[in-house]
């Protein structure tokens, strides 16, 4: 297969999570075509396992959805440099109000590669120890706890379907309890 060749990148909109861009892309047949872009700064996200072995795990509403998700506690960098670690145990902390003793790299993750270069690094947490949520003005999030089992058998009835937290709860379940 011959190469694709970006010829142009226009910034569409800058936003505060993402930027939208559309890249002119020369392609193999030599045809032009206008492709969606969307740069991400990165995330991190924890599988939080408490003592007992039950995951933490919130519940929010997600606009996009129009409706509340289970998930595993996550959020954006707040630069490109942060190291993920850090983030990862600041959204702990600020989602689900508990630090971690224990961080340790589960899996990397590209949520869409069709349009978008978003990376989320996910961690297992391990010696949690209670704290005290800080979440943003506009974040409500109940804080829940399920075994394993429980959080496959959602995956499986179609009950959780957000992607980081499908991919981490089976990366989890592969890795450290089968």
């Amino acid at each position: 297969m011959d190469k694709y060749e970006r010829i142009d990148r226009e910034l569409i909109h800058k936003g505060a999570i993402i930027d939208y861009y559309q890249d002119t892309i020369k392609i193999p047949n030599g045809n032009i075509a206008k492709w969606d872009y969307i740069k991400h700064k990165g995330a991190a996200a924890v599988v939080a396992v408490k003592d007992d072995g039950r995951l933490l795990m919130v519940r929010q509403f997600r606009n996009a959805l129009d409706r509340e998700t289970l998930e595993i506690p996550a959020g954006g960098l707040n630069s490109v440099d942060e190291p993920t670690d850090i983030a990862a145990a600041r959204e702990l902390e600020e989602e689900a109000g508990y630090t971690a003793g224990k961080l340790e790299l589960l899996i990397s993750i590209r949520t869409t590669v069709a349009f978008c270069d978003e990376k989320i690094d996910i961690y297992v947490a391990t010696d949690l120890k209670r704290s005290k949520q800080h979440l943003d003005e506009d974040e409500f999030l109940d804080v829940e706890t399920y075994t394993i089992e429980e959080l496959l058998q959602m995956i499986y009835d179609c009950k959780i379907n957000d992607g980081k937290t499908v991919s981490a709860l089976l990366a989890y379940y592969n890795k450290y309890r089968r």
